[in-house]
């Protein structure tokens, strides 16, 4: 269960670091699997190719069938829905959302990898830029299956960003936060680098901003990410984030 101190940095900083919060028996069969569907190439997955970030492999070029995602997660491996229902976390969760959390199965939901030469850059962004819910205050749960560290693209956030009121013309026509104007520029000059070891979660909200650079490492990274809500925090109906029925969680 988390304490006063760290609900209280989440919801002034935008997010969480929990150190070894997963035990090893939960994460190593996780990544042991996924490892054996990259290789397999078992559907469904995202490819670099399909996203088009700076970096990424053009369609018909060397590397353009690498693998970003591992979609459906939840319903691929029983081992990530036994991640998913781990008591600690739904309790921290719910001290966090201060309400029962739902995990969301139309958004993440996936295994998300970076592979050397082929990744690609993910730009400043808030992920409730392309999900559609009443409130939009859902919390994403990205556990390291490995080192994530600035040589192979780990995560960058914003603290405080989720609290910050912006107008549209900070974001450019895709929703990416514009790195170029004075304004901006003194946002992200507080940015934070934060780096994993496997077991890691960090707990960040859906209005953070947060980033990250491509894989310069030799080794590609590996990380479990899962998406989750309060129960009156319902997708907007007929909208991407109602195309798939989500998941109740009770803890213990």
């Amino acid at each position: 269960m988390l304490n006063s101190q760290q609900i209280e940095s989440f919801h002034q900083q935008g997010y969480l670091l929990l150190s070894g919060f997963c035990p090893k028996t939960l994460w190593q069969p996780i990544r042991e699997l996924s490892v054996q569907d990259l290789t397999k190439r078992q559907a469904p997955f995202e490819l670099e190719a399909e996203l088009q970030y700076p970096g990424a492999p053009q369609v018909d070029a060397p590397g353009s069938h690498t693998i970003r995602r591992l979609l459906q997660a939840y319903d691929r491996f029983d081992e990530f829905a036994s991640w998913i229902h781990f008591s600690p976390l739904i309790e921290s969760l719910q001290a966090l959302l201060k309400s029962p959390p739902l995990m969301v199965r139309s958004h993440h939901n996936c295994i998300m990898t970076k592979h050397p030469r082929f990744s690609s850059d993910s730009w400043w962004h808030q992920d409730i830029r392309y999900w559609q819910y009443q409130k939009g205050n859902l919390i994403s749960a990205w556990l390291a299956l490995g080192e994530e560290n600035k040589d192979n693209g780990c995560l960058q956030v914003v603290p405080g960003s989720h609290q910050l009121d912006y107008s549209l013309d900070q974001f450019d026509e895709a929703l990416f936060f514009r790195r170029e104007t004075p304004q901006n520029q003194q946002i992200l000059a507080n940015k934070h680098i934060v780096e994993m070891n496997a077991g890691d979660v960090l707990l960040f909200h859906s209005r953070l901003l947060h980033a990250a650079t491509r894989n310069f490492s030799q080794t590609t990274k590996i990380a479990a990410v899962s998406t989750f809500r309060q129960a009156d925090d319902k997708p907007v109906e007929n909208s991407r984030s109602s195309r798939l029925e989500d998941v109740e969680l009770i803890s213990d």
